[in-house]
């Protein structure tokens, strides 16, 4: 079971889904790719998280935007147009009786395809990509958006573009898995992650916030994902009369802040209550649960409900 903000109610449904593999919609257990296929070989590839809300995919065009992006930064051809794929997703949700559904996630990855050997080479690819649709029936914990989640800062870091581009949203991802795999250690939820520098960069697998004064304080995004939830948020604060910076702060910003969050695809917006072991609220403070109501309001916009 996951854990934090991913935290989810176990839904008897999914042993029953069919999964979208290069075009044929399969039962869970016939779901497979090649051990040649480059993302088991070596993680080449690129991913997203999708959130259904009624039916409707929230935020598909920014989610879209980021996954193409992804493949061209690794040279790859998905293969499908953006038309052709967004018909897939819909397609799969059909087939899965959730076509009007609510609480439902997806992950949708796509990887440069089947090697011809397991080796790191591009050139050795043998086939077009590789392309995976997985619905689930997927409805975050409910007392996680109240009660939040705990935070650890762990010693593994954000690094600069040139050693691996935080930015691109790849199979790659043993960076965030050391840094899960310490704070789960140090009995946290969830791992905050610093950049080169010492500043808060982002979590492992969210976007974190403060809050100070009455000011949303997130990172200056550099050394993280952009993430869609994020934006989202930042826009929903200058939209509607709250400062939302972007800058560099420290963990004594953290320690002393009003209210802290995180974002994600998944859970929204979902209070942090601690950072290594400093109360930062009792639970849901104000800003956080308005933030919250705003965000549900802009999903159900986009989904035109």
């Amino acid at each position: 079971m996951a854990k934090g903000s991913h935290e989810y109610l176990a839904d008897p449904r999914n042993a029953q889904i069919r999964i979208w593999v290069n075009g044929e919609l399969v039962p869970r257990d016939r779901a497979v790719v090649s051990v040649f296929d480059s993302g088991f070989v070596l993680g080449d590839g690129v991913w997203e998280g999708l959130r259904v809300h009624s039916g409707r995919i929230a935020f598909l065009d920014r989610h879209l935007d980021r996954l193409y992006e992804g493949a061209t930064t690794l040279d790859f051809d998905i293969g499908l147009t953006r038309d052709a794929l967004t018909k897939a997703l819909y397609d799969t949700l059909a087939a899965n009786g959730m076509g009007a559904g609510e609480g439902v996630h997806i992950r949708l990855m796509v990887t440069r395809g089947v090697k011809a050997t397991p080796y790191q080479d591009p050139r050795v690819t043998i086939g077009p990509a590789t392309v995976v649709i997985i619905p689930e029936w997927k409805t975050p914990k409910p007392e996680t958006a109240a009660k939040g989640v705990r935070l650890f800062t762990v010693h593994v870091r954000r690094g600069y573009p040139d050693v691996q581009d935080q930015k691109l949203n790849s199979h790659s991802k043993l960076n965030c898995i050391m840094a899960c795999i310490q704070a789960a250690k140090a009995g946290a939820d969830e791992a905050l992650m610093l950049d080169p520098h010492g500043f808060v960069a982002t979590c492992n697998s969210t976007h974190f916030f403060i809050v100070r004064k009455g000011e949303v304080w997130t990172s200056t995004g550099d050394y993280c994902l952009g993430g869609i939830t994020r934006g989202v948020v930042l826009e929903l604060c200058r939209d509607n009369g709250v400062t939302a910076r972007e800058k560099n702060f420290s963990l004594t910003d953290v320690y002393g802040a009003d209210e802290a969050f995180v974002t994600g695809t998944f859970a929204g917006v979902v209070p942090v209550t601690e950072v290594d072991g400093r109360r930062i609220s009792g639970g849901r403070g104000p800003m956080v649960e308005r933030l919250q109501t705003l965000y549900r309001a802009r999903i159900e916009k986009d989904c035109g409900l």
